[in-house]
């Protein structure tokens, strides 16, 4: 099978996976995978959700679990979307700015920053809860914490 089509196939089988049931780890969509004969390695499983913009949301009884982006009842940004659910809080120093978020759920709100396109930022680098923004001059910093927390309140 060409690349492409395998590729086509295994995000196909992720999303239906994700729709069918609560997933609620890497590692348990993988095994998921293998079942359906697709074996991948966590950093293709971890590029796969990006391209999905499949995100960690919070369960009402304290579990996350996989979503896609589209899934979500409201229509909108997907940073107006994420921000709400998986906020925790934002503080600032000089050009840097830290943004705290549940945990597994960095990389997608810092996705979502970036697809933003916010001409103050010069970038953003996340790990497993939390985001390190840079911004291209101090002087935005006051502002673009006000927006953070302006959209994570919505």
């Amino acid at each position: 099978m060409p690349q492409k089509e395998h590729k086509r196939n295994r995000q196909e089988a992720v999303v239906e996976l994700i729709r069918t049931q609560r997933v609620h780890s890497q590692d348990e969509l993988r095994r998921l995978l293998l079942k359906r004969g697709f074996e991948v390695t966590q950093a293709t499983l971890s590029r796969d959700l990006r391209e999905l913009r499949v995100a960690k949301v919070p369960h009402a009884e304290g579990e996350s679990y996989y979503a896609v982006a589209a899934e979500s009842e409201e229509i909108g940004p997907e940073l107006v979307r994420l921000l709400p659910h998986l906020f925790l809080s934002v503080e600032g120093v000089e050009n840097l700015i830290v943004v705290k978020t549940l945990t597994g759920s960095a990389q997608a709100v810092a996705e979502a920053i970036d697809l933003e396109e916010w001409p103050e930022l010069l970038g953003t680098v996340a790990g497993d809860d939390t985001i390190l923004i840079i911004l291209r001059e101090r002087d935005y910093r006051a502002a673009i914490i006000d927006r953070i927390n302006r959209l994570a309140e919505r």
